[in-house]
């Protein structure tokens, strides 16, 4: 089967041994495969958990349809139209845990749309509900909004009842487009004083919760952002994976904390997160209430060409490959 695959010479097109569904496992015929930020950084030479490395297959989201099923993954069948998290997915082949597959919610729905869903629904709805502790009436504040994951996180928010939805992007344009994905209010995270905004906004209390997706150099701004009590969730690192950190105020201010990752999550965690998703989310996805657009599409031989799009931070929403 073709594939992208990590080689010496970064990202290449090449053939691949079409791989075989465990017990457990759900394998399908991809048709559309996401691009995300830790494909590129893979790419780039930084392991991802045990993803990564020469001759791995890049891809954690795809869409497609099902071509074999596992003797304990009986509640598909061939031919389902799905989408689903996990790795290997820039490829015309592709296997996952049953528990990460889910059927395409409405028959209109392209792969190219589904396969920019996955990901983004569990990372966001464990985000804000699970980890984050999302409550009616809080205040949100979403770090690297213009993402298809910090737009989902903007929907989220506001369906699970947040009065007020903050996004933080860079660029004035993207900025623009934020309210029409929830956000009442976008600010601009390298504005040194988009703080003292957020405590504008919030009566001077700060943020309830802040989802964070920059890391790096803002972890003190959060801070200075949040409310006493606060909860800051660390999902993503697009600012770098070190910066200062006031442990004075953290203290202070008693605000909880969180990282998370998928990488470190057993099959079991994995499953419960999709099935909590769905749970609350899935009737909205259905009705096209939660979506994500998509910024570009592109064939799977120009692999490498749209995680360059990806890398350069040009993108509003999701990159999306055609298999």
């Amino acid at each position: 089967m073709k594939a992208a695959m990590l080689s010496e010479n970064g990202l290449v097109i090449g053939e691949a041994p079409q791989p075989e569904p465990q017990v457990n496992e759900v394998l399908v015929r991809v048709r559309a495969a996401g691009l995300n930020r830790a494909d590129v950084l893979m790419a780039d030479g930084r392991k991802h958990g045990k993803l990564g490395g020469g001759g791995a297959i890049l891809g954690l989201e795809w869409a497609g349809e099902v071509v074999a099923i596992g003797s304990e993954a009986g509640q598909f069948k061939e031919g389902e139209r799905v989408m689903c998290s996990g790795s290997a997915g820039y490829a015309e082949y592709a296997v996952t845990d049953w528990g990460r597959v889910s059927a395409l919610p409405s028959a209109e729905m392209s792969f190219e749309q589904a396969s920019a869903l996955p990901i983004a629904l569990q990372t966001m709805h464990d985000a804000l509900a699970t980890n984050g502790r999302l409550q009616p009436g809080e205040t949100v504040l979403i770090q690297g909004a213009s993402s298809g994951v910090g737009l989902m996180g903007l929907q989220i928010a506001k369906l699970l009842g947040a009065k007020l939805v903050i996004g933080t992007t860079r660029d004035a344009g993207r900025r623009a487009r934020l309210a029409d994905f929830g956000a009442d209010l976008a600010l601009d995270p390298s504005d040194p004083n988009w703080q003292d905004a957020v405590r504008e906004a919030t009566g001077g209390e700060g943020v309830n919760l802040i989802i964070d997706q920059i890391s790096g150099g803002v972890a003190n701004q959060n801070m200075q952002a949040a409310a006493v009590k606060g909860r800051i969730v660390n999902v993503g690192r697009l600012g770098g994976f070190s910066g200062e950190f006031d442990y004075d105020l953290h203290a202070l201010k008693r605000i909880d904390y969180i990282g998370v990752t998928f990488r470190t999550r057993s099959v079991k965690e994995v499953r419960e997160i999709n099935r909590k998703m769905r749970a609350d989310l899935w009737p909205a996805v259905q009705a096209g209430d939660l979506h994500v657009p998509l910024d570009r599409v592109f064939p799977l031989d120009e692999a490498a060409a749209a995680q360059a799009h990806m890398r350069a931070n040009a993108h509003f929403g999701k990159v999306v490959l055609s298999v």
